[in-house]
């Protein structure tokens, strides 16, 4: 991690990107823009129509494979089993950023009356399941594509270069397999060439469609999952001095818990949460069973307050469960780390934003305790994540069905705003790059 003086001497020695971008290629990449519309949508209702859970989206690459050759591109497939990169070459020198869309859907069925609503089927755990794009990758997968088809066009004025990441599983690979942005990593995405900055667009039905919020710094929760197994030693329930009741064991565990979040850990760096979803033992009302599972996640905004709660979560399980008689046994699987928007990027970037979007369409956001792997990407080089709204203008968005709902659905005038806002953060970045990457601190 390079020091925090060397980010702020980037940043006094670059205007804002705005005084130096060429205001003819904005208003190209903005009619660019209007251009795809059409083309955006149709890809979108293709996408939504058929969509693929995560690690099988083989039809769905297929075809974003197709439409970046129909660009005179090279896509590059099989990247994490399903995943698609392609790079546009600018026609100046200049650096490498990259935009990232995901593009696997959930095993949710649709309840939206739509004319290109999902009918497809999967398997999930087993279990023949509804799949739907219910978190808006249907979107961004068009909106990724048509801000490609935008910057092609206008490539020979690029000063720099694009990387295009399709990247599939950005809700979880299936039990027993890897995948998403840590697999892309892993399997060498950046080692040939790392980009200067990465931006992604995730759309929100919590904002009015062609809304944007953002936030500096630790914007999107750590997402880990952890399992407690109390185990004490059987005996009659009329009689439970003959045995060690991990029942009892695990409730003192539960509400212990409670007390990291709040007691613990420094509440004024970082909010936490620690949440038990599943609480599992015992098959009879008059038998103290020998062990009970304790199922739950750990949301955070600190990576550093993250390993603490990880610490204290073991040894508060382990220390109870001693004082009992009985063993708990703690497994925390970790999931995505903390998403954080780099400040500098941030800072640098927004006057784009806001330019493109228009005066009262740009909000801060508020922390958000959902979780993104777009987070590993912005781990390895400065990262700017952006939520762009879905519900219809003229509808409450605290009222609008949540993402990964059924019901969820985007307007798609939303589309073009975020076709816009991806084509202009490159122009933008380009017009001003920093001399050297700018360090990723939270």
């Amino acid at each position: 991690m390079r020091p925090f003086f060397s980010v702020l001497l980037c940043l006094l020695t670059i205007a804002p990107v705005t005084s130096f971008a060429n205001a003819e290629l904005q208003a190209a990449a903005l009619a660019a823009g209007d251009a795809v519309e059409d083309h955006v949508i149709a890809l979108r209702r293709h996408f939504h129509e058929n969509p693929e859970l995560s690690n099988r989206e083989f039809k769905t690459a297929e075809r974003i494979a197709e439409e970046l050759k129909l660009l005179g591109l090279d896509p590059q497939t099989g990247i994490a089993s399903t995943g698609v990169v392609a790079f546009i070459e600018g026609g100046k020198p200049g650096p490498l950023i990259a935009l990232r869309a995901d593009i696997d859907a959930l095993p949710v069925e649709e309840k939206v009356d739509l004319p290109f609503a999902s009918k497809a089927r999967g398997t999930y755990r087993g279990n023949e399941v509804g799949v739907m794009h219910a978190c808006g990758h249907d979107t961004h997968i068009a909106m990724l594509l048509g801000a490609a088809k935008a910057l092609v066009g206008m490539r020979e004025e690029l000063a720099g270069s694009v990387m295009l990441v399709f990247q599939p599983a950005e809700e979880g690979a299936p039990e027993g397999e890897t995948g998403g942005a840590a697999r892309m990593l892993a399997e060498g995405l950046f080692d040939e060439r790392k980009p200067e900055a990465i931006f992604g667009l995730h759309t929100f039905s919590g904002l009015p469609a062609g809304a944007v919020a953002y936030r500096s710094g630790p914007a999107m929760a750590s997402s880990d999952r952890f399992v407690i197994k109390v185990r004490g030693k059987q005996t009659h329930g009329s009689r439970p001095w003959g045995g060690v009741d991990p029942i009892v064991t695990a409730a003192q565990i539960v509400m212990a818990v409670q007390t990291i979040a709040s007691r613990q850990v420094d509440v004024t760096k970082a909010p936490s949460v620690i949440s038990f979803g599943i609480i599992d033992g015992g098959v009879r009302n008059n038998i103290i069973p020998d062990e009970v599972e304790l199922v739950g996640t750990i949301r955070n905004f600190d990576m550093g307050i993250r390993e603490q709660i990880h610490a204290k979560l073991r040894h508060t399980a382990r220390t109870i469960a001693e004082s009992a008689g009985a063993t708990a046994d703690v497994t925390i699987d970790l999931g995505y780390p903390v998403t954080i928007n780099n400040p500098a990027l941030t800072a640098k970037m927004l006057p784009t934003v806001q330019r493109v979007v228009g005066d009262g369409g740009v909000f801060e956001s508020p922390l958000v305790t959902g979780a993104e792997d777009f987070s590993y990407y912005a781990l390895e080089t400065p990262g700017l994540f952006l939520y762009l709204g879905g519900t219809p203008r003229g509808k409450d968005p605290s009222k609008a069905p949540s993402n990964h709902s059924p019901l969820f659905y985007v307007d798609e005038s939303t589309l073009k705003v975020g076709v816009n806002v991806l084509t202009g953060l490159v122009i933008d970045y380009f017009a001003a790059p920093c001399v050297e990457p700018m360090a990723n601190a939270q």
